[in-house]
């Protein structure tokens, strides 16, 4: 499985160039930022948002090359047990394997930090991530529709095996 701050070879051996992850520091706050609001465009982070959930989240990012293409959050367990995934990559460089790895290398941290189930957030408009969720057997669990937005984020789980 992936590793921050390790290049990954492509899935399925595949020749491509390779997926860097890293743990977001003060270098590549920036980055990470860049990536989700452009993901989330209806609920952008100032950058000072961006710092204090470093506080409490794991946050990676990812490269290929000097190029971002996706960042990632893990929240710890809470209440219920429930780790959150949510692996975030640009509409450019969707459907290479890039949100795979950046999934996988969530997974790796969430299983290592303990939990009973796993959820990831995604907003309905992004149809390409409820494709991946979806495929990946998560199951709709909640939608939240924030104050005055027309399109709601949509919570999805995947139980322990």
């Amino acid at each position: 499985m992936p590793t921050p701050g390790v290049s990954n070879p492509r899935p399925g051996g595949g020749s491509g160039p390779s997926l860097r992850i890293e743990i977001v520091s003060e270098a590549t706050v920036e980055d990470w930022q860049f990536v989700h609001n452009r993901v989330i465009p209806g609920a952008p982070l100032a950058e000072y948002e961006v710092r204090e959930r470093l506080g409490r989240n794991f946050l990676t990012v990812a490269y290929v090359g000097d190029d971002v293409v996706g960042c990632a959050t893990v929240r710890a367990p809470d209440e219920t047990g429930n780790v959150t995934v949510i692996a975030r990559v640009l509409p450019e460089y969707r459907r290479r394997g890039y949100g795979e790895e950046l999934f996988l290398d969530g997974m790796r941290l969430a299983r290592s930090v303990g939990g009973t189930a796993i959820e990831t957030v995604v907003l309905a408009s992004n149809h390409d991530g409820l494709r991946f969720a979806l495929e990946h057997g998560f199951a709709e669990v909640d939608r939240y529709l924030p104050p005055g937005d027309e399109n709601p984020f949509i919570t999805l789980r995947l139980r322990w095996l």
